[in-house]
């Protein structure tokens, strides 16, 4: 049987000025929120004045999102096991914050379904090839493998997926197709109380993913490579997951642009991509200098 034979709280403390610390007191502060206390009265007559198409696909991309959130909660253990096991005391605190918004999106996507929606069944419908690909099989894969392989390569490969993919572009780009529904015809306004929320919380969770990857790059700089590989892997996918809600629709309903979402989901990829491409010139203090300077620029 493992046990503790040290403490590291004990021995030297927590060290408050690392990256993952600044993130769980911003979770402290930021992420307490509950899904409950959302009142979707008026979202509810919204949707009843919404056109069959336009309540499809809210519907379509609340199912990508719901799925999506359910499948990171249950995928993420595995990721929090090797960053216990291997002392990072800091970050092990954060994630556990981490699991737990996970949690609550499910919660709050679900609300909207029931409350709102009407509870549709079947939703599992709008989930298209790409999307089954990346969710259903490589996200799994990508996390489960850190239980027979925690190496640094693993690691690397499982917050590409997750944090970068995921996380940085998918879900990015679909707060962006929120956004613009709900701004530019003023409905749903509990659900986007909700969503500014899960945007909060997720930006802590892409900041944590590009600090520990930079962190690992910053010792072993060829873990790179499995970054550049992974994140070209996946681009067509993640792109792919995006023309199938547009694609589903002729015209497209809310009148908005396959393009611009197309092109918005490659600029948050490159984004991620240049970030965590400097860490291969910084030092490991540089790193947590720069990302706490973003950390506390950003309002989440």
């Amino acid at each position: 049987m493992n046990g503790h034979c040290s403490f590291r709280t004990c021995a030297e403390g927590l060290r408050r000025d690392l990256p993952p610390m600044v993130l769980f007191e911003k979770a402290k502060k930021l992420g307490i929120w509950n899904p409950s206390d959302i009142d979707f009265t008026q979202d509810v007559c919204d949707w009843h004045r919404l056109s069959g198409p336009q309540q499809d696909m809210l519907l379509r991309l609340t199912a990508l999102f719901v799925a999506g959130e359910e499948a990171v909660t249950a995928d993420l253990l595995p990721l929090i096991q090797v960053i216990a096991a291997q002392g990072h005391v800091e970050e092990e605190l954060f994630l556990t914050a981490f699991l737990w918004e996970e949690a609550k999106h499910v919660d709050f996507f679900s609300r909207f379904l029931a409350e709102v929606c009407g509870q549709p069944l079947n939703l599992q419908r709008y989930h298209g090839r790409h999307y089954t690909a990346l969710i259903c099989r490589t996200l799994p894969e990508a996390l489960g493998a850190l239980n027979a392989t925690p190496t640094s390569p693993a690691l690397v490969r499982a917050s590409c997926v997750y944090n970068m993919v995921v996380e940085g572009m998918l879900a990015e780009t679909g707060y962006h197709a929120y956004f613009t529904i709900m701004d530019q015809y003023n409905v749903l306004p509990g659900q986007r109380r909700g969503i500014v929320k899960l945007k909060q919380d997720e930006s802590r969770h892409i900041a944590y993913g590009v600090y520990l990857l930079s962190r690992l790059i910053s010792v072993e700089p060829e873990l790179y490579g499995v970054v550049e590989s992974t994140m070209a892997e996946l681009l067509p996918a993640g792109l792919g997951v995006v023309e199938e809600v547009f694609d589903a629709y002729d015209p497209v309903p809310f009148a908005i642009d396959k393009n611009d979402f197309l092109a918005y989901a490659a600029a948050q990829f490159q984004k991620r991509l240049e970030r965590i491409r400097r860490a291969r010139d910084l030092g490991m203090q540089e790193i947590c200098d720069e990302t706490t300077a973003i950390i506390d620029a950003d309002d989440a």
